[in-house]
């Protein structure tokens, strides 16, 4: 089963978006799973992995109960508060909804870039753990030490790292990026997502500019440790889905059949549902 590992939905009327404004024109009304569902007919695409856009809980039941109601969603990456001094609580409660698979702080928007060095998150990352939940890992460059640091710590956890941890393509300065990505490959509790590139690749991107990257990725990860995600609808912004899958297919299209169904699906089944006890059909 090809698995699109990342996307999104919102209703703006929700009100809990915040970093989405009328700037962002292209994305800037309501998306539905309607909307996505000729995007997978068209690419092939059986099963979708939901991730939240929004720093609150309430969105985060909003997405379970979208997924609920339509089979093409086999999991949700939610939300909660890990500050909160319930936070335990609060994860044993989502965890009982069935088609919770992870959790996503946006780290990327914390304003204190040690906030994953908190000596008060690891009870959380426990209990994630304990529910075969995966942690997402929306970071940028400067966190990925960070995230090395944690992720040593708490080997019984599986982290997932989105976007490939947003490298500046649009520069070309991902010399220190290259060097974490690396270690980070060496913990096998790490996977990565092929998700996100072409919004921080220059404007009139080609495949040739994201070609660097994603060689180095699949060099360090190998490609049974990387899952392929269209961040729809956020790809709206470099060029759409269809064209961002095209540059993916033409950027793995040295690797073999049963290579390229791992970076298609089959990781995505077994990093978010196996370990929730799931199938992905």
């Amino acid at each position: 089963m090809r698995i699109d590992a990342h996307h999104h939905v919102w209703t703006l009327a929700r009100g809990d978006y915040s970093w989405l404004t009328p700037a962002l024109a292209p994305i800037y009304r309501d998306f539905h799973l309607s909307d996505l569902a000729p995007h997978l007919a068209a690419a092939g695409i059986e099963g979708s992995i939901l991730v939240q856009a929004a720093p609150s809980e309430a969105e985060t039941e909003f997405l379970l109960d979208v997924a609920e109601q339509a089979d093409m969603v086999r999991g949700v990456v939610g939300w909660i508060d890990f500050d909160a001094r319930d936070a335990l609580a609060r994860i044993d409660a989502l965890a009982a909804r069935k088609l919770l698979v992870g959790l996503r702080p946006m780290v990327q928007d914390i304003a204190d870039d040690d906030w994953l060095l908190g000596p008060h998150l690891a009870p959380r990352f426990a209990a994630m753990a304990a529910h075969g939940l995966v942690f997402d890992a929306l970071v940028l460059p400067r966190h990925l030490p960070r995230l090395l640091d944690v992720v040593g710590r708490h080997q019984e956890l599986q982290f997932a790292l989105d976007h490939f941890g947003k490298p500046g393509l649009a520069t070309g300065e991902i010399a220190d990026w290259r060097g974490d990505i690396a270690l980070l490959a060496r913990r096998p509790n790490v996977v990565c997502k092929l998700s996100g590139l072409v919004t921080e690749a220059a404007k009139e991107w080609r495949v040739a500019d994201l070609r660097d990257a994603v060689e180095h990725a699949l060099t360090s990860f190998g490609p049974h440790r990387m899952l392929w995600g269209s961040d729809w609808p956020v790809v709206n912004l470099a060029g759409g889905y269809e064209k961002w899958l095209a540059a993916a297919e033409t950027l793995l299209a040295g690797l073999s059949a049963d290579e390229k169904a791992a970076v298609f699906g089959g990781n995505a089944a077994r990093v978010y549902l196996a370990k929730r006890g799931r199938r992905a059909a």
